[in-house]
């Protein structure tokens, strides 16, 4: 799901999460938000705006799909 993706993307590269949120141009409060949400409850994507959802993609270096769709090897996350 994106929100375990958004973790994974942002620990691989290096990131902490005001880092990340400073690279992408959004409050910190929002990346620890989309985190927790996917430990807590699995909200949907339609929590996050599209516009954060790219500028997060853009601050990974990564395409959208990379954060929105579940890698095949890993079982979907969690």
């Amino acid at each position: 799901c994106f929100m375990y993706n958004l973790k994974k993307r942002r620990e691989a590269a290096g990131l902490s999460q005001s880092q990340l949120a400073k690279k992408a141009g959004v409050s910190i409060r929002l990346i620890q938000t989309l985190e927790a949400e996917s430990a807590t409850n699995h909200r949907d994507i339609n929590k996050a705006a599209a516009m954060t959802v790219w500028k997060l993609a853009e601050a990974l270096d990564c395409d959208i799909i990379d954060i929105l769709e579940p890698e095949l090897s890993d079982g979907g996350g969690e």
